[in-house]
């Protein structure tokens, strides 16, 4: 490995622990409270070395954001290989209830907090939330598409996507907070919302639509 080679390395492995290190704090004491020195003092770096990295507390934020949804796709990755889009669309909440459950501190960033959608706010003018939308553009095309093959009730694409993100979301948001164990048993909490999802996705079913 060359000099440039080891350089680009070395500051790939910092970057990293500054976002593992501002993961950290942001989920144990709150976006608000954690500031660039600390930051730097957990890794044991100057505040001018987190700031040769990042302009700022925002896009240290933006960036475990992006890295979440990055994380997430992978979990989707063999989504599309799956021809039946209703198979294809359950698929997908289990795959969200999965990610959520397995990543909570990525799942608050992503979905729940406020802040880095202030943080957009103050990187991007057009305050466009293209990783959200990329994502919520793949639920509606696979809506769309069973809609279009008659195998759920046709309806507003944008209303049934709402309905079922916020069913799953919700379902995800309870479940991290530990407000599913009064309802059932944590060994079966994860069938139990994957049933529900069945039990939702079974009620657009057009199969069965009374004439």
């Amino acid at each position: 490995m060359g000099i440039t080679e080891r350089k680009e390395k070395q500051k790939q492995e910092i970057r990293k622990l500054i976002l593992d290190a501002s993961l950290k704090l942001f989920m144990e004491q709150g976006y608000e409270n954690v500031s660039i020195r600390k930051i730097a003092d957990l890794i044991e770096y100057s505040p001018t070395t987190v700031y040769l990295y990042f302009k700022d507390k925002n896009e240290i934020l933006f960036n475990l954001h992006e890295q979440g949804f990055h994380k997430m796709a992978e979990y989707n990755a063999d989504l599309w290989t799956i021809k039946n889009p209703v198979v294809r669309l359950a698929k997908m909440g289990e795959y969200y209830i999965q990610f959520g459950l397995e990543n909570p501190a990525f799942y608050e960033l992503m979905f729940i907090l406020k802040a880095p959608m202030e943080a957009l706010e103050s990187l991007d003018a057009n305050c466009e939330w293209k990783s959200g939308d990329q994502a919520l553009g793949k639920l509606k095309e696979t809506i769309r598409e069973c809609m279009d093959k008659g195998l759920i009730e046709k309806g507003d694409v944008d209303a049934v996507s709402m309905a079922i993100w916020s069913m799953v979301h919700g379902m995800v948001s309870l479940a991290i907070r530990d407000r599913f164990e009064k309802l059932v048993p944590r060994d079966q909490m994860v069938p139990m919302m994957n049933k529900s999802l069945t039990w939702l996705l079974n009620s657009l079913d057009a199969s069965g639509k009374k004439t």
